[in-house]
């Protein structure tokens, strides 16, 4: 290596740190013999990469509704999952951006008696927002805050598995499970369940008092939600940014627009239908990555005519998905086979049949149900997922080559999530995805889950849940896994029209890391993980 690029793999190092000017590195580029264009690209990539303190952001996001509250047993989208679980909060553990699940609020855990009793370790120094030193007692109120005959979390069936949970000194937690699970680490990771002070003997969520890198200065439901940095945060490192505010902007046009007049500086659910135009904005950077997120359109399988599953077969069979796919989502997302395990998820297999548009099958299966025709209502809104409505149009279209005569419900976007989800017969929504099969099923498809959308309860299917969650053994493992997806495919009354990507939009202004893919916005913690460039 010359002199020159000695100095000039300096200067880089430097210009991450911001000790070195723009022009004192493209001068330098210009010696080593780069055109001054290249040296400038250079120094905008070696600034960008190095993670800096201090700014603040403010982040436009799809959702957020008039009856969202701080109290985790709902957190029913990226709202409350980012601003109160990503930014203000922390789980014991979290996803990295492999997919790995690494100690968050926890410092370690430990496995023993095959896996029934884990062993959870606090670290040291971490403290809540007012101070306080964060106990194994704040942990157990927290766990219990969602478990109990008359909870109403839907992170209830997810802690099914724990028979007993108990503090062993101030800084260690013991879980007892009924049943061995390799994966217990992965669900305490869960968004709803971040740790919360105890008083009076019960979980505080009412306070807003957590451990997260923000501490809560103002939260107006439906509208925003302001943080300042934690002075106090156990990652020394994190957060880099000062302040940020969640703001949200259901309709893609407005959040489309608040990013290019520089009202936000990202926006989540970017709008696929302008998204080659925003890319020709200089000031504008476009980020999209697959991870285990789909759009679904669940079918209540205990309301007529969807507890005959001869009909939600024909349903399956009715729906092009892959024009959906194309003219809906432009080929930024792959098409479903109602099966919620993304490829990428350890265990996951494709069942057959494939799903795919055959009028003569949906007919068959229509007839096999006792029905020559059927009418039904879809119930649809953007706030579901980005094109649902379209979606919606589309699927009536080729329903009615089926005989299914679609009436397409366009709902109200302010709090679709309380009033149509889990309420209607048959609508839309959406799945993060998780990256194990235990911890998906258990939260979606387990009966009697507080989430579990399609009210669809298989004996067979619930047997193998526990069996799974248990089996050691690898290959005995799999074929588990593999008969509860095929189960899903076959019997369920969950539709998954594609598995889509992630597609954000933020100003240069703005910088990252690797981003983890299991949820949204970087794990949902971009408050966290971003910093001003």
């Amino acid at each position: 290596m010359s002199e020159l690029e000695q100095k000039l793999k300096l200067a880089t190092s430097l210009a991450g740190k911001g000790k070195v000017s723009r022009r004192d590195f493209v001068q330098l580029a210009m010696l080593a013999g780069f055109t001054a264009a290249a040296g400038n690209m250079m120094f905008v990539k070696a600034a960008r990469a190095e993670p800096k303190k201090g700014g603040s952001a403010r982040f436009g996001l799809a959702h957020g509704a008039t009856t969202d509250t701080l109290d985790p047993v709902g957190y029913p989208d990226t709202f409350t999952q980012c601003a109160f679980w990503g930014a203000l909060s922390n789980s014991l553990t979290e996803i990295d951006a492999k997919g790995n699940v690494v100690p968050d609020l926890a410092e370690s855990y430990e496995p023993s008696d095959a896996a029934k009793k884990w062993a959870f370790k606090l670290r040291k120094g971490a403290t809540f927002h007012d101070g306080k030193t964060v106990t194994a007692d704040d942990v157990v109120a927290s766990f219990r805050h969602h478990m109990g005959p008359d909870s109403k979390s839907a992170a209830k069936s997810l802690l099914d598995p724990i028979a007993d949970i108990k503090a062993d000194g101030p800084e260690t937690v013991i879980f007892t499970l009924k049943d061995g699970s390799a994966d217990f680490p992965y669900l305490v990771s869960d968004y709803h369940i971040p740790i919360m002070p105890v008083k009076d003997g019960k979980s505080d969520w009412q306070s807003g008092v957590r451990t997260g890198p923000f501490v809560l200065e103002k939260f107006e439901p439906g509208v925003s939600a302001k943080f300042k940095r934690n002075p106090n945060y156990f990652k020394s490192n994190q957060p880099y940014l000062d302040e940020v505010e969640f703001i949200a902007i259901t309709d893609v046009a407005a959040r489309t627009n608040a990013l290019t007049t520089g009202d936000v500086d990202w926006i989540g659910r970017a709008d696929l239908k302008t998204l080659d135009l925003l890319k020709r904005n200089p000031n504008v950077e476009i980020l999209e990555l697959s991870g285990y997120g789909h759009y679904v359109l669940p079918m209540n399988t205990t309301m007529a005519p969807f507890d005959n599953n001869d009909v939600r077969t024909a349903m399956k069979w009715a729906i092009d998905r892959e024009e959906i796919q194309k003219k809906i989502f432009l080929d930024h997302a792959t098409v479903g086979n109602d099966n919620p395990i993304a490829k990428a998820v350890k265990y996951a297999i494709d069942p057959e049949p494939k799903y795919k548009y055959d009028p003569d099958k949906a007919k068959f299966h229509l007839k096999k149900a006792g029905y020559e025709t059927l009418k039904v209502d879809l119930s649809v809104a953007d706030a579901a997922f980005a094109g649902a409505v379209d979606a919606g149009v589309l699927i009536k279209e080729t329903a009615a080559k089926c005989g299914i005569d679609i009436n397409v419900v366009r709902e109200a976007e302010d709090a679709y999530w309380d009033n149509v989800w889990l309420k209607k017969a048959w609508c839309a929504g959406y799945w993060s995805g998780r990256p194990t099969c235990d911890w998906a099923f258990s939260i979606a498809y387990a009966k009697d889950a507080a989430w579990n959308e399609t009210f669809w309860k298989n004996p067979r299917f619930n047997e193998l849940l526990v069996q799974g969650r248990a089996e050691l053994d690898e290959a005995k493992r799999a074929a588990i896994y593999a008969e509860m997806q095929q189960l899903v495919h076959d019997d369920g009354g969950t539709i998954v029209l594609v598995f889509n990507n992630f597609v954000t939009a933020n100003s240069k202004k703005l910088a990252h890391g690797d981003v983890a893919p299991n949820w949204e916005n970087d794990g949902l913690k971009i408050a966290e993980r971003w910093w001003i460039a």
